[in-house]
C-alpha cells in the first residue's frame, strides 16, 4: 500500500497581507497542493514592517467560500479581548456555515494583542488558567447547546448566565490548545481534542507529546491531534531569504520571552538585536528545498496530524510554486 500523503496546510498570515490578498493567496496554495488554512486572530503585527492585522473570524468566512480545506485558528484567545462566549459563538458560526472543516485552536495569549482593552496583564501561571476556564465555558455551550439546552457558568475569572448557542453545527468543532510546556500539554490531553506547536525542538516537541498523551490516557480520552505551523524562510538565494527572515520575522530568532511586549514599535526596537546566527536551530533559512523537505519530513515523523507552513517571505507565489513541485509530492507520513 502506498504511503498516505501528508496533511499540509498553508498558515495564512494576517499580520502580513492585506486580508483580499490573504484570500487569493490561499485560494493559490490550495490549487497547488497545500491542503487548508491556519490563520491566527491577531490585533496587531509583530513590528510594523508587517503592516497588517485583519479579523481572523472575517477572513476564515471568507476563506470557506474560496477554498475547501480545513478552516482553523491558530490561535485565538477567549480571555482578555473576547468573552469565550463569543468565540463560541463565532466558532460555532463557523462550523454551521462550513460543516467538517473548521478546528478552534485556542491560546493564553500575548499582551501585544490583548492588552488593548486596558485589563490588568498577569502572569504566565494566571494566564494558563484563565485559558483552561475559558475552554471550559466554550465546552459547557457547544454541550448543552447541541442538545438544545442551556449552560451557565461562575468561575473564578468568568461568568455566564444561562444561555445557548442557537447557531450550531450537527458537530461541535474540535478544540485545540496551543503549548510551549509539559505542564500545559498535560492540561490539554486532559481536556481538549489537540495540541498545537508553534516551533520548537525536536526533543522538546517530543516531550510535549507525550505529556499530552499521558493527560489524554487519564481521563480515557482518544488520541489528540497534533497540530504544528512551521516557519521558515525560503527564496531563490541565501541572501534574500536571511533578509527576509530578519525584516518580516525577527520573531524567530528572538532567543527571549515576548509575552510583555505591548506595542509593534517596541518589538522593533528589539527586532534590532536579532542577527543571522540567531535563527540558527529555530527557524530554518535556506534557498535549498530539499533541506526544508527534509526538515519538514523531521516534524511530520514525530508524529503530527497536521503541519501548516509559513514562509515568511513576500515571495509567496514563488515559494508555493517550488514547494509544491520540490517539496510536498515528497512528503510521506
Amino acid at each position: 500500500m502506498p504511503p498516505t500523503p501528508p496533511h499540509i496546510g498553508y498558515a495564512a498570515m494576517l499580520e502580513q497581507f492585506h486580508p483580499t490578498e490573504i484570500l487569493a493567496l490561499s485560494d493559490y496554495a490550495e490549487q497547488h497542493g497545500f491542503t487548508g488554512v491556519m490563520a491566527a486572530d491577531r490585533f496587531q503585527p509583530w513590528v510594523p514592517q508587517q503592516g497588517q492585522a485583519s479579523f481572523v473570524w472575517n477572513v476564515l468566512g471568507a476563506l470557506g467560500q474560496t477554498t475547501k480545506g480545513d478552516l482553523g485558528t491558530g490561535v485565538t484567545v477567549p480571555t482578555f479581548r473576547q468573552h469565550p462566549a463569543m468565540v463560541a459563538q463565532a466558532s460555532a458560526t463557523l462550523a454551521a456555515m462550513y460543516p467538517g472543516r473548521h478546528w478552534l485552536g485556542i491560546g493564553s495569549g500575548e499582551a501585544i494583542d490583548e492588552h488593548v482593552t486596558g485589563v490588568y496583564w498577569p502572569e504566565t501561571a494566571e494566564r494558563i488558567n484563565r485559558m483552561f476556564e475559558a475552554v471550559e465555558v466554550i465546552n459547557k455551550l457547544f454541550a448543552a447547546s447541541s442538545s438544545g439546552r442551556d449552560a451557565k457558568h461562575s468561575g473564578p475569572f468568568f461568568k455566564l448566565e444561562s444561555t445557548r448557542l442557537w447557531t450550531m453545527p450537527e458537530t461541535a468543532p474540535e478544540i485545540l490548545v496551543a503549548t510551549a510546556g509539559p505542564v500545559t500539554a498535560k492540561r490539554a490531553g486532559r481536556m481538549v481534542d489537540g495540541l498545537i506547536i508553534d516551533g520548537a525542538s525536536l526533543d522538546k516537541i517530543e516531550g510535549l507529546f507525550s505529556r499530552f498523551d499521558e493527560g489524554a490516557r487519564e481521563t480515557a480520552r482518544k488520541p489528540g491531534t497534533k497540530v504544528l505551523r512551521l516557519h521558515l524562510s525560503w527564496a531563490a538565494t541565501y541572501g534574500e531569504a536571511m533578509t527576509n527572515a530578519i525584516t518580516e520575522w525577527p520573531n524567530g530568532g528572538m532567543r527571549f520571552p515576548r509575552s510583555d511586549i505591548r506595542s509593534p514599535f517596541e518589538f522593533e526596537q528589539l527586532a534590532r538585536l536579532v542577527r543571522p546566527e540567531d535563527f540558527e536551530g529555530r527557524m530554518l533559512v535556506s534557498e535549498d528545498p530539499d533541506l526544508h523537505r527534509a526538515n519538514i519530513q523531521r516534524h511530520l515523523d514525530l508524529g503530527f496530524d497536521r503541519v501548516y507552513l509559513h514562509n515568511v517571505g513576500r515571495n509567496q507565489r514563488e515559494w508555493i510554486d517550488v514547494f509544491a513541485r520540490d517539496v510536498l509530492p515528497k512528503l510521506v507520513r
